[in-house]
């Protein structure tokens, strides 16, 4: 039987590689047929191209896809298997469909240990490249300017709001920075301009009102410059769709936090990310077991009907799968839920065809 599971465990991987590989080099050709422009305009060095760019690129693409190349490798092969009858000398022999799919699942277990690592460890570092080299190359300057800040909870009870800040200059208008003991408002800085000091990694509030209540008391205090620190840096006023995805583990937990202690609404974003990479690796396992059951018995359609079947359900999948996070980030579903509900409904899928296959 170890020489029949390394048959099917060679023929899973052989044919995933094979398919993930000629997808990456469609991908790359198209993508630099689109980009060419870029590169020559920018003057973009070659060296940058091929190591900041496609080099992190690959990882990236190679992880977003994988589990639907399971699905297409598995039907693939096991549907060429079963029309050369291979099946049926093995169920013959005293096989079960049990067993057979031992091997199956090694390989399942093997790609989403990988596909973890990748997303969870790999893959932000090399986000942070690709996005550098696309910001410089590609994008607009990331140096816009952000205005109309709402507060902030910076640390607990200490409210921040500016009311417009320039990311070129690195300098806010109208800032407020309020703490509060439960209800109580304890004291109010207001200042006209705060400008970020990159040497000592502090603000420098000009033009300011300090207003400290003592018993009842009000303590006012006038002055023209004040130099303070707190947890508030030039980078965050930043918004980018992208940031999470250059995290990693303990970055995006912290950043979640930071998120939630500010009251922000996009920290549903981060959640998501952070949970996408838990539950998609699994999906290889649930794609694994319905591209068994779907051609493990020979199909009138033959490798077409298989492969068209195979391609309908996924593509369903990876549709179900964004409709859960839109739901998510309208406030119907948990980030959790958004996650793992797609591995959950297609699980109770791919048992249904398997128990169908059993009969």
């Amino acid at each position: 039987m170890k020489k029949l599971d390394l048959y099917i465990i060679k023929k899973f991987i052989g044919t995933f590689f094979l398919a993930l590989t000629l997808i990456i080099l469609i991908a790359i050709i198209f993508d630099i047929s689109e980009k060419m422009d870029d590169f020559i305009d920018k003057e973009a060095p070659l060296k940058a191209i091929v190591f900041d760019y496609y080099f992190n690129f690959i990882p990236y693409f190679a992880n977003l896809f994988s589990a639907l190349f399971v699905f297409i490798s598995v039907i693939f092969f096991t549907s060429r298997m079963a029309a050369k009858t291979e099946f049926i000398a093995m169920f013959a022999s005293g096989i079960s469909v049990r067993r057979l799919l031992l091997p199956y699942f090694l390989v399942a277990f093997l790609i989403t240990s990988f596909s973890f690592a990748l997303g969870n460890y790999v893959i932000p570092d090399a986000n942070k490249q690709r996005f550098e080299f696309q910001n410089k190359y590609f994008k607009r300057s990331m140096n816009s300017i952000t205005s109309g800040m709402s507060h902030r909870q910076i640390y607990p009870g200490v409210y921040f709001y500016v009311e417009n800040f320039n990311r070129n200059t690195n300098m806010g208008i109208n800032m407020s920075l309020e703490k509060f003991d439960g209800v109580v408002l304890k004291s109010k800085l207001n200042a006209q301009t705060m400008i970020w000091d990159s040497i000592s990694d502090s603000w420098i509030v000009q033009n300011y009102v300090m207003r400290n209540f003592i018993d009842g008391r009000e303590e006012l205090i006038i002055g023209n410059r004040i130099d303070t620190a707190f947890r508030i840096k030039p980078d965050d006023f930043i918004m980018r769709n992208n940031i999470v995805e250059e995290m990693s583990v303990k970055e995006l937990n912290e950043y979640i936090s930071e998120q939630k202690l500010s009251g922000t609404s996009a920290v549903v974003l981060s959640e998501i990310e952070k949970h996408n990479r838990i539950a998609s690796p699994f999906s290889s396992f649930i794609l694994t077991l319905i591209g068994f059951g779907l051609s493990i018995k020979k199909s009138r359609g033959g490798l077409g009907f298989n492969i068209g079947l195979g391609l309908l359900l996924s593509f369903s999948y990876i549709l179900f799968m964004r409709f859960a996070s839109v739901f998510a980030i309208s406030g119907y579903f948990s980030a959790a839920l958004s996650a793992w509900i797609p591995n959950i409904l297609y699980f109770f899928i791919a048992i249904g065809i398997y128990i169908k296959t059993l009969k």
